[in-house]
């Protein structure tokens, strides 16, 4: 029982997260939701950068296990990049942003340990795009500038800031537009 109300705390919290921001909800809004006590709250979770280290830890595993099936796949890595952009625009078509990306704006409020984790969330990413983009490169169908490193830190940063312009506009159209621009960029 604990678990599952573990469980449904997070994601309550990720949702929250993801559209308000880390700073824009308490655990007043949790309980509410959940209609429990904030008591039973901090038992589960004793503090809020607690709350938040757990959300992000959940959210990279699922991410990375997102990945794990994008490389099952078998496909090139042009395919593997298409997928992996999906993956922002399936977040933000449920009207979300991304975990990681929203903790990214409120950087400098968020407690040391989840800076640390968010910042582990995007290093994961980068090394997971630094592979397919090398292995792009190798089998002569992805073509781009610089090292494999800034390669995804780039396709990271136009990802995450173009959720965030097509969130501001409402329209995900506007954030496969760019998707499909930078990974048309990257084609050998």
């Amino acid at each position: 029982m604990a678990t599952d109300t573990s469980q449904r705390i997070l994601d309550i919290a990720e949702r929250l997260v993801q559209t308000r921001g880390f700073n824009g909800f308490s655990y007043a809004d949790i309980a509410g939701s959940l209609k429990v006590t904030k008591a039973s709250l901090h038992y589960h979770f004793p503090a809020k950068a607690d709350l938040g280290q757990r959300l992000i830890e959940r959210y990279e595993r699922n991410f990375l296990a997102a990945l794990e099936k994008i490389d099952a796949s078998g496909k090139d890595a042009r395919e593997k990049l298409r997928r992996y952009a999906a993956i922002y625009e399936e977040v933000l078509r449920a009207d979300r942003m991304c975990l990681c990306g929203m903790l990214a704006a409120e950087y400098g409020t968020l407690p040391k340990p989840m800076r640390d984790e968010m910042r582990h969330f995007f290093d994961a990413n980068e090394r997971w795009l630094v592979r397919v983009l090398q292995e792009g490169r190798k089998a002569k169908v992805l073509r781009f500038s610089g090292t494999p490193a800034e390669a995804a830190q780039t396709l990271i940063g136009a990802l995450e800031g173009a959720m965030m312009i097509a969130r501001s506009y409402g329209d995900v159209a506007r954030f496969k537009a760019v998707g499909d621009r930078v990974l048309e960029g990257l084609n050998a």
